[in-house]
């Protein structure tokens, strides 16, 4: 019999959270826990084959060939709405501009 190890899974949206505890035999990858977690049907739109994951709060590059290990947690990331970098620079304009017309007046 194959030794067993326990995982957790995870993912979030604004309005709702869930976590999912497994066992898993050892060596089951990254992606593989993810789409064992079920947790595509609970969610709309998720794409368990497709999505960011990482473990512990650290992005995996190769989530189909790296193996969880005893007590890992598994996130689930969803795609950003905004890129960070248009975000910062839009920021700044806005700041430079109220700077600006206030320094006119």
């Amino acid at each position: 019999m194959a030794e067993m190890i326990h995982v957790e899974v995870v993912f979030a949206t604004p309005q709702k959270q869930q976590i999912v505890a497994l066992e898993l035999p050892a060596g089951t990858s990254v992606r593989e826990a993810a789409l064992k977690s079920g947790l595509d049907a609970q969610f709309e739109g998720l794409d368990l084959a497709k999505a960011d994951l990482g473990v512990f709060g650290k992005a995996v590059p190769k989530p189909d060939d790296t193996p969880v290990a005893n007590g890992d947690r598994v996130e689930i990331y969803r795609p950003l709405i905004a890129d960070p970098k248009e975000v910062r620079k839009q920021r700044a304009a806005k700041v430079k501009a109220r700077q600006e017309a206030e320094g006119r007046r």
